[in-house]
């Protein structure tokens, strides 16, 4: 009876595919119910695992097996200024700042008054980013000293404009905290004007220094202001009139 089902099915699914899935479900039903009416070949129960059964699981890498390639990001996480001393940054930028020949994306022929204010927003990235944001192995940290003095002008101690160097207000404003948390902890040094001072300004014919006028007569003040004073009588009475109910 099993074997005409086979039949039947076959036929149906050479007629209209659309049956072919349904066949083949029909044949594997009907070849476990052939195995079970057959006697003496009804399949063995599969043997429950033992507890303590060992699985296939994967060995454990050796100490001289080849680990997997950190990812490029995670490489200089912890401590940044480590790329900047790299073969990997010497090929990409040479002993050149890392804003050099750098040109921001804008419309027209006149550049923008400001950079932008972020180069990553969520997920999105923009077209041209910034010469800290292009680069994920550079990172703005106090201790990543080269990476900041690229950023500061030599001759005055200044931190360069934006718009000079193209970076975005966001890596601007941690470039700011960057250079100042640096300078408190000693690792950049203080740029001090140097301020020219003339002799005039210790000597004693300078137009704000006066010579000490001569000690005045007995029972005169040195100031005439410091002579006793008489209030007009009038304007006595009038704040007296006003505050009469605060005097006692």
């Amino acid at each position: 009876m099993a074997a005409s089902m086979q039949l039947i099915c076959r036929a149906l699914s050479r007629l209209s595919p659309s049956v072919s899935r349904s066949s083949r479900q029909c044949t594997s039903v009907f070849q476990t119910l052939d195995l079970r009416t057959r006697p003496g070949l009804c399949a063995a129960p599969h043997p429950a695992p033992h507890p303590a059964q060992a699985y296939c699981t994967a060995a454990a890498p050796g100490p001289d097996a080849p680990g997997p390639d950190l990812d490029s990001r995670s490489r200089y996480a912890e401590k940044p200024w480590e790329y900047l001393d790299s073969e990997e940054y010497e090929e990409k930028y040479g002993s050149d700042p890392v804003w050099t020949g750098y040109r921001r994306n804008h419309k027209g022929g006149i550049p923008p008054q400001k950079t932008r204010k972020t180069c990553i927003r969520g997920d999105k990235i923009c077209g041209n980013p910034c010469p800290i944001c292009r680069d994920p192995h550079i990172r703005v940290h106090p201790q990543n000293v080269k990476l900041l003095q690229q950023f500061i002008s030599p001759h005055s101690g200044v931190l360069y404009d934006p718009t000079r160097t193209g970076v975005c207000m966001k890596q601007q404003k941690k470039l700011n905290e960057a250079i100042s948390t640096a300078r408190d902890h000693g690792l950049l040094p203080f740029q001090i004007p140097y301020v020219d001072f003339t002799a005039e300004d210790y000597s004693n014919s300078h137009q704000a220094v006066g010579c000490t006028p001569p000690p005045p007569s007995p029972g005169d003040s040195w100031y005439h202001w410091y002579q006793e004073m008489t209030p007009d009588a009038g304007a006595v009475a009038k704040v007296k009139k006003i505050y009469r109910d605060y005097l006692k």
